[in-house]
C-alpha cells in the first residue's frame, strides 16, 4: 500500500562557489548576515546564511580537493555530484535543492523503488559552531534522488539525527530584511518532462502546470520550472540555450521592506532590476544565481 502523500519542508539549497571570501562579502553586500565557515568531514566547506522560517543557503567550497577526490572515490554522492557541477558549469551556481525529512532511510527506499535514486545514503557527524562560540556535534543522514537527463541539478531529503537545539536568531536577522525562501525556480525547455522527478522529491502529486512553465508545492514553498517564454516573463532572461535539463536559476526570498531592502543595496554598489512586483540581482562571483526579493505577504 502506498503511503500517504506529505509535502516536505524546503531544508536547504546547495550553491557552489570558487571559495567562502568571495561568497562571504557578495552575500554581506546584500545585507545578509552570514554564519561561520564550517568543515564537512570529506573535504568539502561552508558558509550558510539562515532564515527565520527555517530555510538556509548553503554556499559550498572544496576545502581539500584531495579528500574531495577520496571521498567521491569511496563513493559519496555529495561530492561527486559537486565535483560533476564545477566540472560542466563553474565554480558558482545552485546543484541541488533539499527536502527535510524524518526517516531518510524510508525517502531512500521510497527514491529507490521509483528508480529515481542517486546512489548511496551517505551518513556524517560535524561539530556544530554557535553564535555564543560553543561547539557541539550534529549527525546528518542524507537519501538521494536523482534524473539521468539532469546532470546539473539533483536533490536530496536530510534527517537531522541528533542535531543540538540552538537560539538562531543571531543569525536570522537580516539588514536588508529577508525573512525566509519562497520559491526556487529552475529551467528547462519543456518543464513537464520532469514532473514525476520533482513530484517524487517534493513529495506531492499536485502540479499547477501552465504556459510558462510548472510548479509544485513544499510545504511552506514552492519549485518551478520555467520554459523560455517563463524565463523572460517572470526573470526578464532571454533564454537562447537550448540544452536539455534541469537547471537553477534563481532564488526567491521573502522581504519585510522593498524600499529597505533597495537601498542597502544602493549603499553597497549591488545593481539591481525590477521585473513586475519582484527586486533581482543577477548573478556575480559568490552568488551564482539570480536573487530575487519579493515583499512578505
Amino acid at each position: 500500500m502506498n503511503s500517504p502523500r506529505t509535502r516536505r519542508p524546503l531544508d536547504h539549497l546547495v550553491l557552489p562557489v570558487e571559495d567562502l571570501e568571495t561568497t562571504r562579502a557578495r552575500h554581506a553586500a546584500m545585507g545578509f548576515t552570514i554564519a561561520a565557515d564550517a568543515r564537512h568531514p570529506f573535504g568539502t566547506e561552508n558558509a550558510c546564511v539562515f532564515f527565520a522560517d527555517s530555510t538556509y543557503l548553503e554556499p559550498l567550497a572544496v576545502a581539500s580537493r584531495e579528500e574531495c577526490e577520496e571521498a567521491a572515490r569511496q563513493g559519496n554522492v555529495f561530492v561527486a555530484r559537486d565535483q560533476a557541477f564545477r566540472f560542466r558549469r563553474s565554480e558558482n551556481g545552485l546543484s541541488a535543492f533539499v527536502v527535510g525529512s524524518t526517516d531518510a532511510r524510508s525517502d531512500h527506499d521510497r527514491f529507490s523503488r521509483q528508480g529515481i535514486s542517486g546512489g548511496d545514503l551517505l551518513e556524517f557527524s560535524r561539530q556544530m559552531k554557535f553564535p555564543d562560540g560553543s561547539e557541539q556535534a550534529a549527525s546528518f543522514r542524507l537519501a538521494f534522488a536523482a534524473d539521468l537527463r539532469s546532470p546539473d541539478l539533483f536533490g536530496f531529503a536530510v534527517e537531522r539525527i541528533n542535531v543540538p537545539a540552538a537560539d538562531k536568531s543571531a543569525l536570522t536577522n537580516h539588514k536588508n530584511g529577508v525573512s525566509g525562501i519562497s520559491e526556487i525556480v529552475l529551467s528547462e525547455p519543456n518543464p513537464t518532462d520532469f514532473q514525476y522527478f520533482l513530484q517524487e522529491l517534493c513529495d506531492n502529486r499536485e502540479v499547477d502546470a501552465n504556459s510558462f512553465g510548472m510548479t509544485i508545492e513544499l510545504d511552506g514553498s514552492s519549485v518551478t520550472v520555467l520554459n523560455r517564454a517563463g524565463m523572460e516573463a517572470f526573470l526578464g532572461v532571454i533564454d537562447d540555450d537550448r540544452e536539455r535539463g534541469l537547471f537553477g536559476r534563481a532564488v526567491v526570498f521573502t522581504v519585510d521592506d522593498l524600499v529597505k531592502l533597495t537601498e542597502t543595496l544602493h549603499e553597497n554598489g549591488i545593481k539591481a532590476r525590477e521585473v513586475g512586483s519582484r527586486v533581482l540581482v543577477d548573478p556575480a562571483p559568490g552568488q551564482g544565481v539570480i536573487y530575487c526579493f519579493e515583499a512578505s505577504r
